[in-house]
């Protein structure tokens, strides 16, 4: 299993993600949809959305609005950043939902949106860049300082949203920092979560009531029906004590 984050039990959930890119206009509610799933910018995992692939498609699109469906683990920083500008520039007003996952660089295009709703159940984690660096002790000295760099870009990025101290975003993205739908919106990451309906539960039942309850209908539906005699056979026993 590919291993993309510090906790281990997000990267299962990551590697199950299938890759998906696809817009669809909808000239009757002035919209273009964008589908956004898997991993971003050349991948090593497989398919994947690059900044090309979005900056296309952005110019071909003339609606007023536009809205993505987000969903993806992450991938390359520059790419990530690319299509958060991307976005940006636009003129139409940018709607994104994260359906299950925006994290690392996919929660800074999440960053982009107009309004970011978090759909019911949906998650998005904050972390450092990360690399692979080969070469001398100065060939590693560059890679930390872009990867310095970078970091200081996403910070950069999120404080446009979040609504605390830049030292707590900063903390967060080096402690890899995982936000349920409801606290991406309590800490400012997020507009709202995309309630979903539901019926409201019954009022707590006591265990043993319920259990009453239900063997006294079974037990009811059970009860031998009585035998009722035909006046024939009354008769019958009548006429036989007579004799």
């Amino acid at each position: 299993m590919i291993k993309r984050f510090k906790n281990e039990r997000y990267n299962e959930i990551a590697n199950q993600i299938k890759p998906q890119f696809k817009a669809e206009e909808k000239y009757k509610e002035n919209n273009t949809e964008i589908t956004i799933y898997g991993d971003i910018g050349e991948s090593w995992f497989g398919e994947a959305v690059t900044a090309k692939q979005i900056n296309e498609t952005l110019k071909n699109i003339d609606t007023e609005r536009i809205t993505i469906h987000l969903n993806s683990p992450g991938g390359d920083a520059f790419e990530g950043i690319a299509i958060y500008n991307q976005l940006k520039d636009h003129d139409a007003k940018v709607t994104v939902y994260v359906d299950g996952l925006a994290a690392s660089i996919a929660s800074i295009i999440a960053m982009a949106a107009d309004e970011l709703i978090m759909n019911k159940g949906s998650m998005l984690m904050i972390h450092e860049a990360s690399t692979y660096a080969w070469g001398t002790k100065h060939d590693i000295q560059k890679t930390l300082n872009a990867l310095e760099g970078i970091d200081k870009s996403l910070s950069d990025i999120y404080m446009t949203r979040y609504q605390g101290e830049r030292s707590e975003i900063e903390t967060m993205i080096t402690n890899e920092t995982w936000f349920t739908s409801e606290e991406a919106v309590e800490v400012g990451l997020a507009d709202k979560v995309n309630e979903v309906e539901v019926e409201e539960e019954n009022e707590e039942v006591d265990p043993e009531e319920f259990k009453n309850n239900i063997l006294k209908r079974f037990r009811s539906q059970k009860e031998p029906v009585p035998m009722v005699a035909s006046s024939k056979s009354i008769l019958d026993n009548f006429r036989r004590n007579e004799n």
